[in-house]
């Protein structure tokens, strides 16, 4: 399954906050060798959410989403992820339950809004105010607080997805072409690419001083050492050399 990241806000994208969701997200599933295979950060306009959820609701991606779900105007990630799914927005029991037992009669009339899921939904707790965050299918739906969303990370991994672990490529390899331009072993990426689909090509070039191109193999070890070793010919072929230590770039 792949895993995406919906990162949701005005905020973010004019500057006035800077998330930390993404780097947050990314060495949570490294414990576990795990990767995003995507992320996406839109505003709060309603066309615009709905465009990207109905992008993202539409496959079977475990996908962790940030932000929207209070009960002010501008968060319209409950009522969006709802009418994608094509369902009803309704009170959930169990978010009521705890919205009430955590704000008591002051839930009313105004808090009580956020236990308003689409309707097929399951909580997700929360430590800090009980105010629950929801899933529905591999979508998780969280508040942009990092105090309360990160904890609900930890708790979907542990309950949802325990046994998805060491999806990541097992090894890498990466070499240091000194001089190269990318479009000198373009022929030899190619022949790589196609002899070895399972593995994840980079290639970086570096511009100024020292120019160089960082090449990069991940994948299984096995199949790294057979494609590196035709690259590592080729590149001497092609009159360049190579080593295993980055050049100094400064």
């Amino acid at each position: 399954m792949s895993i995406g990241a919906l990162i949701i806000g005005d905020e973010i994208l004019s500057g006035k906050r800077q998330d930390k969701h993404f780097v947050h997200l990314q060495s949570v599933l490294a414990e576990r060798n795990l990767e995003l295979d995507w992320t996406i950060i839109v505003g709060d306009d309603p066309q615009q959410l709905q465009r990207f959820l109905s992008f993202t609701m539409a496959s079977k991606d475990i996908v962790f989403s940030f932000g929207g779900i209070g009960a002010t105007p501008d968060d319209r990630t409950r009522e969006t992820a709802a009418k994608v799914a094509e369902v009803s927005l309704k009170p959930h029991p169990e978010a009521v339950a705890e919205i009430e037992a955590q704000y008591g009669d002051k839930a009313y009339p105004q808090r009580i809004l956020m236990a308003e899921f689409p309707e097929g939904s399951r909580i997700i707790p929360n430590t800090i105010n009980r105010v629950p965050g929801f899933s529905y299918g591999e979508h998780h739906f969280m508040p942009g607080f990092p105090e309360m969303s990160w904890p609900m990370i930890q708790w979907i991994l542990n309950t949802y997805y325990d046994d998805l672990r060491n999806t990541a490529p097992a090894d890498e390899q990466i070499i240091f072409v000194i001089g190269a331009r990318e479009s000198e072993l373009l022929e030899s990426m190619r022949i790589v690419v196609a002899q070895y689909p399972e593995l994840r090509l980079s290639s970086l070039p570096y511009l100024g001083r020292n120019p160089h191109i960082e090449l990069s193999l991940r994948g299984e070890t096995d199949l790294i050492e057979h494609a590196m070793s035709y690259f590592k010919t080729a590149i001497v072929t092609a009159g360049f050399i190579w080593q295993t230590q980055a050049p100094d770039r400064n």
